[in-house]
């Protein structure tokens, strides 16, 4: 428990303290006092005292606070006052709002049956007519129970709309993880391929002599193709549940296609490139691509947007920004954004997402690699 919550508590329970000695002593707000008033004031005293721990022990707190009170109505006698009935409200509260359902039951019932003593043995109650107004305080224990209780649901259910949210986030970002492994497993099986049938067909063309260099090559070859067995093996469980046409991973060269593909579903979509286009390696080239591809489909799906502008500004990295005319003002970043975050900081790059002035943008800068010298 927070500091904060126990310095609250301990202060209604003071309050709630000084107004029932007050109640007890001098029979301010009450309607009759009842025995002696060391009685009541013991009574109430130690019920109101209780509440300072209301939060850290809410049913401990309220069968306590309700036996002292009923035992003193039991030898003297019940009086009738303000003070006294509003620490059963409390600890009514308490209960509901931080036990479990079943045990702020047995709070209830306490309640209950302090209600059942309040009344059977205050001795102005002589008629049924006295007891139905009496029970009309009762009410109040009873608001104050319920209105623990909807405390409670409202703050489970926030939870578990935090805890939902958090579940979603992590399942997006595993997923884009998948996504990455599987596509990367195609982008540097090819390069390895490529490798190890190079360094074959390097061996074939040696003379004989080369004995050195070709046992070079051959380790080469047998490294590549293990090299490619135990990707396969590591990432055979990712491709078991893949039951999706394979096709190869796409670039900013199939970009046209996507664009035309967005503009069939209704989003006209313009493509401007900046500075000397160069050659990206196909991991990167992959990652650009899924983030148009992502802008887009944010810019059609949630921003219901009529036009959407995409850039690639070549430079020391690669700025791809898509812009679109929607709905601007997400406060929150998506599953989608939340994956896509995960793919460019593999590569030391870096995803912003903000609404601006008539529409969202969302831009990512990709370091590009340096140039062999």
């Amino acid at each position: 428990m927070r500091a904060r919550s126990a310095v609250f508590d301990g202060a209604i329970a003071a309050v709630l303290l000084l107004l029932v000695e007050q109640e007890a002593w001098t029979g301010a707000l009450s309607t009759h006092r009842q025995g002696p008033h060391w009685a009541q004031a013991l009574g109430a005293g130690v019920a109101a005292a209780v509440l300072a721990v209301r939060r850290r022990w809410p049913l401990g707190c309220v069968l306590v606070a309700c036996g002292a009170m009923a035992a003193e109505f039991a030898v003297f006698g019940a009086p009738e006052g303000f003070a006294v009935a509003s620490v059963p409200i409390v600890a009514g509260y308490a209960v509901a709002a931080y036990e479990e359902r079943t045990r702020a039951l047995w709070g209830l019932a306490a309640l209950a049956g302090l209600g059942v003593a309040w009344i059977g043995f205050d001795p102005m109650t002589t008629t049924p007519t006295l007891a139905a107004q009496g029970a009309a305080w009762l009410s109040l224990w009873l608001v104050g129970w319920l209105l623990g209780a909807y405390r409670r649901t409202r703050r489970l259910y926030v939870e578990g709309l935090i805890r939902e949210r958090d579940e979603r986030a992590a399942a997006a970002v595993s997923d884009e993880r998948t996504r990455i492994a599987r596509e990367l497993h195609d982008v540097i099986g090819h390069s390895v391929s490529v490798m190890t049938v190079q360094a074959s067909a390097v061996r074939r063309l040696m003379r004989s002599d080369q004995s050195r260099e070709r046992a070079a090559l051959e380790t080469v070859e047998a490294t590549g193709r293990e090299a490619l067995a135990e990707m396969r093996r590591v990432l055979g469980m990712l491709r078991s549940g893949d039951t999706a046409e394979r096709a190869p991973a796409p670039s900013l060269q199939q970009l046209p296609e996507l664009v035309a593909r967005f503009a069939a579903a209704g989003l006209a979509v313009d493509v401007a490139t900046e500075g000397e286009v160069v050659p990206l390696p196909p991991g990167l080239d992959l990652t650009a691509y899924r983030v148009v591809q992502e802008g887009l489909t944010n810019a059609l799906r949630h921003a219901a947007a009529a036009r959407a502008t995409v850039r690639l500004r070549y430079d020391r990295a690669l700025t791809v920004s898509v812009r679109d005319d929607g709905r601007g003002g997400v406060a929150q970043p998506g599953d989608g954004l939340r994956g896509m975050g995960e793919r460019v900081a593999m590569y030391g790059g870096s995803l912003s997402a903000a609404a601006v002035e008539g529409g969202f943008l969302l831009t990512a800068e990709l370091p590009l690699p340096r140039p062999a010298s």
